[in-house]
């Protein structure tokens, strides 16, 4: 009976750690234009590709001072702690493989926010807020908004 006790509450405990770390995934966001990303940790490990400013990412590792992370897609690399902060940003993740936009709008609402601009998938933002499922948004040519949260990964 001891025994089927200590199981359930170790895997109830496992679950919830896992549950847990999920929930409160750390997220970074890149400083600085074409940083590498990496196949491992270090700078001997071949380039994957190049990413840009703000670009947010979700940490899955660590190693020393590098970041196994992930993106909104699910590819994965490393990239060194220091070209990371954690100023929040988001990328549209909605329209893949269209040329469809989604609206930025100038309140968190489809009834009162008029439309001030559109984005397509894969375009990245700062966050600088959230509400009632809103998110409100700063693109790095000045224009500010608010989007549905349910278009964005990383916010």
């Amino acid at each position: 009976m001891n025994l089927k006790r200590s199981f359930f509450l170790g895997c109830f405990f496992a679950v919830f750690l896992l549950i847990h770390a999920t929930a409160f995934a750390e997220m970074v966001s890149i400083r600085g234009d074409n940083v590498n990303m990496r196949s491992g940790p270090g700078t001997n490990h071949e380039i994957l590709w190049k990413i840009g400013n703000g670009f947010p990412l979700e940490v899955t590792q660590k190693s020393g001072k590098w970041l196994k992370v992930r993106d909104f897609e699910g590819s994965v690399g490393w990239v060194h702690q220091g070209v990371t902060n954690k100023i929040p940003h988001a990328v549209v993740k909605a329209n893949k493989g269209s040329n469809r936009n989604i609206n930025i709008r100038s309140a968190p609402s489809t009834r009162t926010g008029t439309i001030v601009a559109t984005a397509t998938y894969g375009v990245v933002f700062k966050v600088l807020g959230k509400r009632d499922g809103w998110v409100q948004v700063e693109h790095a040519n000045g224009v500010k908004g608010w989007i549905r949260g349910d278009l964005l990964w990383g916010a």
